[in-house]
């Protein structure tokens, strides 16, 4: 379920995936003893779900950016037509191209910003090897950020809904701090 959420996140940006995985990572720490003190013996409950969620991210980044190289004409009319596309294209390419790939980790915290920055690089022929590692590195960073905290939630406040609304709004507020960075950032 996490797996599937995390991959269609991409196309679309209301899924919930963040607030599974941070769920997921709650439950984790609570079966693992961690929510009471104990030596987790389950951690690898805790890695196979950070590794879940990284690869779906990378899965469905590669999608959305392969559909995106495929959507020829007819995509290119719809980002000309947009200002915000068009710019976001344009500051994409050259951070791609001069090795600053760090606004793709950045996009992946923002919101929808994952998708945006997949579709862009897809439609604007980005190679491959241009986007891939940097995706791969915000797969895992995003996947273990929302992981840890699911987790250290659990430990610091017990396996409550108290621990997963504390850890979403820590989620939520990096997805706002990365929004304001994104645009903050010279063109």
């Amino acid at each position: 379920m996490v797996a599937l959420s995390v991959l269609l996140d991409v196309f679309l940006p209301v899924l919930p995936s963040g607030v599974l995985v941070i769920t997921a990572a709650t439950a984790a720490a609570a079966g693992s003893g961690a929510a009471t003190g104990q030596v987790p013996h389950r951690v690898p409950d805790i890695l196979a779900l950070t590794l879940c969620a990284a690869t779906a991210s990378v899965l469905g980044d590669l999608v959305a950016y392969r559909l995106a190289w495929r959507g020829g004409e007819r995509l290119d009319r719809a980002i000309a037509r947009s200002r915000r596309l068009t710019t976001a294209q344009e500051r994409l390419g050259g951070a791609l191209s001069g090795g600053g790939g760090a606004l793709v980790v950045l996009a992946r915290f923002a919101p929808a910003g994952r998708s945006v920055v997949s579709l862009v690089a897809g439609a604007a022929h980005r190679r491959v090897r241009d986007f891939l590692p940097w995706s791969v590195l915000a797969g895992i960073a995003w996947a273990a950020y929302s992981v840890a905290l699911g987790y250290l939630g659990a430990q610091w406040l017990g396996a409550t809904w108290l621990a997963t609304a504390v850890s979403l709004l820590a989620l939520f507020g990096a997805g706002a701090a990365a929004a304001y960075v994104m645009r903050r950032q010279p063109a």
